[in-house]
């Protein structure tokens, strides 16, 4: 399994010949100015809220690549209505197996709307991503919560991908609780350093302070690609 940072809380995922890309905001985020959403590939894109930073390319890629949309009913009902027909509907606690592996939706605490006219986006969400011999937690936009003490009563995680950006979601004390919570100790963080709300200014000090509770804290670049 391989991962790649694409900005924001946009990441792709590839599994043997299959790639997932998650929350698709590219071609609006200067941070990512260095990514073409052209050649971003996409067979399944999942979506863990309606927010324009989490869906902003979802159509252009879609239409683009074919890809297969996996979200909540809302989501996958306002895709289909622009013309956007695959479409994977799920909901909170429910789990489905695709050909890569399985997808599991948990709850994420976050808003889901979208922005043209403020229409609802249903619940936000998580997933829980296991394939024969690895496990990934993509927390979504999300505050802390203790129902992220469930995900390791049914699986062992490799990876846990939380926000640590803070204002809107966790923020990088919150996310080192969130490890212990679904007890992973190696993080992926993102959703951070967008726009000044959530700039996180001493990265340094944020691998520290994982450190120093035997964690390890990833902070990639743009681009950049991670072996799970």
């Amino acid at each position: 399994m391989e991962l790649t940072y694409y900005g924001h809380a946009c990441v792709g995922i590839k599994i043997g010949n299959t790639h997932l890309l998650v929350d698709p905001f590219i071609s609006d985020n200067p941070l990512a100015s260095s990514i073409d959403i052209n050649s971003v590939p996409a067979d399944f894109i999942l979506i863990t809220t309606a927010q324009q930073d989490h869906t902003y390319d979802v159509e252009a890629i879609a239409k683009r690549t074919k890809a297969q949309i996996i979200s909540n009913y809302e989501i996958t009902n306002h895709f289909f209505g622009l013309g956007i027909e695959n479409a994977h509907p799920m909901d909170l606690g429910g789990s489905f197996d695709f050909n890569f592996g399985s997808v599991k939706m948990v709850p994420a605490l976050h808003s889901s709307t979208f922005d043209n006219g403020g229409a609802g986006g249903g619940c936000a969400c998580g997933f829980v991503i296991k394939t024969n011999d690895r496990s990934i937690y993509i927390a979504g936009a999300t505050a802390l919560h203790f129902d992220m003490q469930l995900i390791p009563v049914r699986y062992k995680l490799d990876l846990a991908v939380l926000p640590i950006g803070g204002n809107f979601t966790m923020d990088v004390d919150d996310a080192i609780m969130a490890s212990d919570f679904v007890k992973c100790n190696r993080v992926l963080g993102y959703h951070y350093d967008t726009n000044r709300f959530i700039k996180v200014d001493d990265k340094e000090a944020a691998v520290r302070s994982f450190k120093a509770k035997g964690k390890d804290l990833i902070l990639l670049n743009v681009g950049q690609e991670l072996q799970i």
